[in-house]
């Protein structure tokens, strides 16, 4: 897609699961949608930074700098960030209730729609069990879900050399794997539930990679995606209303639009 002279500009912006840190992330295009928006609230839902991979080997080339550079300037500019911290950089959580320059860290807070709907925005792997009770078994996951893309690596070679589209080995088992769409399930319930609780309207959070929009349970869930397949985001519009976005376009006509109520299948392949 060729980039447009001026940027859209929404009331607000919500991205998570970056994982800085990792090798198999999509920084370029992360950076090249900052260039197309702007947004007077950007919400970072955690997992921008990938402590648990940065720990092991440090991985920082300059177009991290560049997405990091990109975001403070946006903030210098009066764009409000707050940055949520989730499992992966769950070493920030250490500064909750300060700020870094202009940005504010906080473990949840609630978010106010220009409709003056309310929303729990939060990373949600405060609710996920593994996680909280069971920590060995999340850095499992996490190695397995890093040998699923380096899987991804050599399928799509062959897939892009047959000339077939992308193809994402782990967005699959999260929605054909039954115990995988079992444990999703159990993550959005808990999390609405948790905005019940909260007396709000809706709830917004990341953490399992898989984008959505529903009212299935009875609230309005919302997910941000990753950064790592999926490309994805959410943005309220001027009105109050929510879209959420795969970086292919950010007219109105060619982004995922999802009006509350109607279900439609996450996005979850990422546009070579």
């Amino acid at each position: 897609m060729a980039e447009t002279a001026r940027p859209r500009h929404v009331r607000s912006l919500f991205i998570s699961d970056v994982h800085l840190g990792m090798r198999a992330i999509r920084v370029g295009q992360l950076l090249a949608f900052l260039r197309q928006i702007e947004a007077d609230n950007i919400y970072l839902v955690g997992d921008i930074l990938d402590g648990w991979r940065l720990a092991k080997s440090w991985h920082w080339p300059q177009d991290y700098s560049d997405l990091t550079g990109a975001l403070l300037d946006k903030a210098n500019r009066g764009a409000r960030i707050v940055y949520l911290p989730g499992n992966h950089d769950e070493f920030l959580r250490e500064y909750l209730g300060t700020y870094f320059g202009d940005v504010e860290f906080v473990d949840q807070t609630i978010h106010v729609t220009a409709q003056g709907r309310s929303y729990l925005v939060m990373h949600g792997d405060q609710f996920d069990v593994v996680v909280r009770h069971a920590k060995w078994l999340a850095h499992v996951g996490d190695w397995a879900y890093n040998f699923a893309l380096r899987t991804n690596g050599a399928i799509n070679w062959v897939r892009r050399r047959l000339g077939k589209d992308y193809w994402s080995l782990s967005a699959w088992a999260k929605q054909k794997v039954k115990g995988a769409v079992s444990v999703i399930g159990q993550f959005e319930e808990t999390l609405t539930n948790e905005a019940k609780r909260q007396g709000v309207d809706g709830v917004i959070c990341g953490h399992i990679h898989l984008a959505d929009m529903h009212d299935r349970l009875g609230i309005h869930y919302i997910n941000t995606g990753d950064w790592v397949e999926s490309c994805t985001a959410i943005v309220e519009n001027e009105d109050g209303e929510f879209e959420l976005v795969r970086w292919t376009s950010l007219t109105p006509a060619e982004s995922q639009k999802r009006p509350r109520g109607r279900r439609k299948k996450a996005l979850a392949e990422t546009v070579e």
